[in-house]
């Protein structure tokens, strides 16, 4: 497929800039993708659509605040500097996206925090905004951690929520289950479920594995090549437990729904994946880049929230639910209101 057929038109007041009051009382439009049937549902009705031993499968990361604001050596000119991953934690070494990027070259120092504290020099340039930096601290790396992460903030992307991070935001961008850190965006799928629900679909004999997928800022990256087999994405670090692999296979040789919550575990989960169609234990990075056509080995069922156009995103939502089907239902979603993005509603396909 092209990159062009991804195309459609959003309004900006569809675009959702702050999370319904409950975590599970967003809107859902449910896909059936066997007829295209739509039904138009709130999120917690979820629990209707599945039974005893199905699977849910969920991505447990954490996000960390990940930018940072800070400012240049004798210029004192005020420099973004987005943390992606730590390289080296001896040597404090971090890979960063810096912006803006033409004012900072190798040797450069700047400077965090009200009082200056904390001091990074420039030791690398890796792409046009991407840097290593070093930072310059002596003291244990949990004390280090925990001053770096204080100067940051949640890092919303700004691309879709444009306004200001809030203090909520800290919870809100956060999954209730997030567990393992090193997110730099949250599987935006997972922040629908509320420990009420979950604790209802427990008690209705639904199970919860759990993989580790730590998204980075190619979730973001807009595809720039139209002919969708020469997009390359950025590799992001996962797990894929052997408690997990045991209890999908299961469900799997029972015929139970496997629901796969969200396109980073979508990608997770096909990233490992036997000759026989089965879930394997993993531990590594993956750069799968699902698009349709594509045939889906693990889940027949997924939830995901209504994404931007041309994302990458959509191009895993549109070859599990069918490229026309999802599609249309995105037409349809507009016309009824639903809302977009990080923030926004959900989408339940299932067969």
């Amino acid at each position: 497929m092209k990159l062009s057929e991804f195309k459609f038109t959003l309004p900006k007041d569809k675009i959702a800039q702050y999370p319904t009051k409950y975590r599970d009382e967003s809107r859902m439009l449910v896909l059936h993708r066997r007829t295209g049937e739509i039904e138009h549902k709130m999120f917690k009705d979820i629990l209707g659509y599945f039974d005893d031993k199905d699977v849910f499968i969920f991505n447990d990361t954490k996000v960390f605040p990940a930018r940072l604001y800070g400012n240049k050596e004798k210029t004192g000119a005020r420099i973004e500097v987005f943390l992606l991953r730590e390289l080296n934690e001896e040597l404090r070494l971090w890979d960063v996206l810096v912006d803006p990027a033409r004012k900072i070259r190798i040797g450069n120092k700047l400077y965090f925090g009200e009082d200056n504290s904390m001091v990074a020099e420039v030791i690398d340039n890796t792409t046009s905004r991407g840097r290593t930096l070093r930072f310059l601290y002596d003291g244990p790396h949990d004390e280090f951690k925990k001053i770096l992460y204080s100067l940051g903030e949640t890092p919303l992307p700004h691309s879709i929520i444009n306004r200001p991070v809030e203090p909520e935001d800290a919870e809100r961008f956060q999954s209730i289950f997030a567990k393992n850190e090193g997110a730099v965006t949250a599987p935006t799928a997972n922040l629908h479920f509320s420990r009420e629900l979950m604790k209802r679909m427990e008690i209705k004999g639904i199970d919860f594995s759990f993989i580790t997928l730590h998204a980075g800022l190619g979730n973001f990256r807009s595809v720039d090549v139209e002919d969708l087999t020469k997009h390359k994405t950025d590799s992001e670090q996962m797990l894929i437990p052997e408690e997990t692999v045991n209890t999908v296979n299961q469900a799997k040789d029972l015929g139970k729904k496997v629901c796969a919550v969200g396109t980073t575990t979508m990608r997770a989960i096909e990233s490992s994946v036997s000759s026989d169609g089965r879930l394997k234990f993993y531990d590594g990075w993956t750069n799968k880049f699902i698009f349709p056509p594509y045939d889906f080995s693990i889940a027949n069922a997924m939830l995901a929230n209504f994404q931007m156009p041309y994302s990458t995103l959509l191009m895993v939502i549109s070859a599990f639910g069918g490229y026309d089907y999802v599609m249309h239902a995105y037409k349809v979603a507009i016309k009824e209101n639903y809302r977009f993005g990080t923030y926004g509603d959900a989408m339940l396909i299932i067969d």
